[in-house]
């Protein structure tokens, strides 16, 4: 086919148009860009004569595809008045082509407010306008369409294409409803949150988690996910091992610790899951260290117990070999010459170190019969530092007391409560191989205690091992048993009181005894 001939096709197609237009002028601007766009569609699929020939021979094609396109149109006159409307508008209005000519469009506007004004002052000025907004019906149902207005000036008539948008206003007020509520969650909830986006560049942490991860207003100015955890302390390594993980199993759950200033550890327990929504990961997060430290307690609440247990058969069961061995050991030291004094000497000082440790195990053994009475701290420390005062001079340690004026007596335990400094002074003097100072401070502290604070100046301890002093069986010395500190622990726990251990590397090891000057013994 020559261009020629479509072209003669096309003009007159337009020539058949220009005779609708006299039939029906007020479907002169909708028939003739339909009909443009037609022919111009048609052209460009290769089908121009025989389209061009059906429109040529059949004048109401245009006419029934006004009447049964999907969207609504309606044809107005300057005054609003309605001259035409296809089915669709019917539809849509609930009223027949009778009913609707017989209104204006405005009579159908919901709310003639500012919005209402601003449109038609658009309208005026651009001579169209596309916009959506809420038009009551007749039978009294509210419903949002979406319209295109576009004014015809040259022959006063004017056209507006409708369509109904309430199933989507009400999905999108669904849509809006649930992030409402999940907001709404997100903000409120007890649990620290975390949304993040797949490439780690954006998150939106919740208040309770920015509460629980202890972050200032300028640690949430780094946008990057990634980043903000390691400047919390997490290696790069970790993020990532933790992220891989997320990737192959779309769930992860687990268990994480971060460091804090002075050394606080704050263990956290976690849930992440991928894709929760739009590409969006979700972690959820709790503080569990209380639970951590509980567990720990409880750990060690049954070991004490479980020594306890064992304390009450190895008093039976050791002590009387142990006492038929230093007798024979005697015998045998009475009878021979000085040539073995050496050998008896090192097993009666080991058959001392047996007897200690199985009094220490002792002091754990359960029920035990403790008399408090009030007594001088200030004496019990005094015979404490005269016991320990040959074992300073050999290693070279001088041991200094300083004692408040009017120390008030102290409700305790006194023989309990010389164990405890003798092992606390005894590791001070241990400690310092070069020689040096012990201090040993009393003085009555705020909230009706006693303060007993015991300084050497050996290397100091490091953080992670502070926390483990005390634990069963746990020590720094090279044949120590862990039962000192941790027998002490327990002494100080039954009189009411608390251990605290300050150290810094280089700088020595304080401990500080807070002891009730009163306390409440049981009937």
């Amino acid at each position: 086919m020559s261009s020629a001939n479509t072209a003669d096709e096309i003009k007159a197609l337009k020539e058949k148009i220009a005779a609708l237009e006299q039939e029906n002028s007020s479907l002169k601007e909708w028939i003739n860009s339909s009909a443009q766009t037609a022919a111009d569609v048609f052209v460009t699929e290769g089908q121009e004569t025989e389209i061009a020939e059906r429109f040529i021979t059949d004048d109401r094609l245009l006419k029934n595809f006004f009447m049964e396109t999907l969207d609504g149109i309606v044809f107005w006159g300057k005054c609003g008045k309605i001259i035409a409307v296809n089915e669709a508008t019917c539809n849509i209005f609930g009223l027949s082509h009778e009913e609707m000519v017989k209104h204006k469009i405005s009579d159908f506007i919901y709310r003639k407010d500012e919005k209402y004004r601003q449109m038609k002052q658009i309208i005026n000025e651009r001579g169209a306008l596309r916009e959506e907004a809420f038009f009551l019906l007749p039978n009294g149902e509210k419903r949002l369409l979406e319209f295109t207005v576009k004014l015809n000036a040259g022959d006063g008539y004017h056209m507006t294409i409708v369509r109904d948008a309430s199933e989507r206003y009400h999905m999108e007020q669904q849509v809006r409803k649930s992030e409402e509520r999940f907001r709404k969650i997100f903000e409120g909830s007890i649990e620290g949150m975390i949304l993040w986006d797949e490439n780690c560049k954006h998150y939106e942490i919740n208040p309770s988690g920015i509460a629980k991860l202890e972050l200032k207003q300028e640690d949430l100015t780094e946008e990057n996910f990634r980043k903000l955890f390691m400047n919390l302390g997490l290696s790069n390594a970790l993020i990532d091992e933790k992220l891989q993980a997320l990737l192959r199993k779309g769930r992860l759950d687990g268990r994480i610790t971060i460091p804090y200033e002075e050394g606080r550890m704050k263990h956290f327990e976690y849930s992440i899951k991928r894709h929760l929504v739009d590409n969006l990961n979700l972690i959820v997060f709790r503080n569990i260290t209380e639970k951590i430290e509980m567990e720990a307690q409880l750990n060690k609440s049954d070991t004490l117990n479980m020594l306890g247990e064992l304390a009450a058969g190895i008093a039976h069961e050791i002590r009387n070999p142990m006492t038929a061995l230093k007798g024979f050991i005697q015998l045998l030291e009475n009878s021979t010459d000085d040539a073995y004094s050496l050998y008896f000497q090192v097993i009666k000082t080991e058959l001392q170190r047996i007897d200690s440790i199985i009094n220490e195990f002792l002091v754990l053994a359960k029920p035990q019969s403790i008399k408090f009475e009030y007594t001088d701290i200030s004496k019990i420390m005094n015979e404490t530092v005269s016991l320990l005062t040959a074992q300073a001079v050999l290693h070279d340690v001088q041991i200094k007391t300083i004692y408040d004026g009017d120390l008030p007596d102290l409700m305790c335990e006194p023989n309990q409560l010389k164990k405890v400094f003798i092992n606390i002074i005894k590791n001070a003097i241990e400690v310092m191989s070069k020689g040096g100072f012990v201090y040993v401070t009393v003085s009555q502290a705020p909230g009706n205690r006693i303060h007993i604070s015991i300084k050497d100046e050996g290397e100091g301890i490091p953080a992670e091992q502070i926390k483990k002093l005390g634990e069963p069986f746990y020590t720094t010395k090279e044949r120590g048993t862990g039962l000192g500190l941790m027998v002490s622990f327990k002494i100080i726990e039954e009189h009411g009181g608390t251990i605290e251990i300050e150290s810094e590397m280089g700088h020595g090891t304080i401990f500080h005894i807070y002891l009730p000057i009163t306390k409440e013994t049981s009937d």
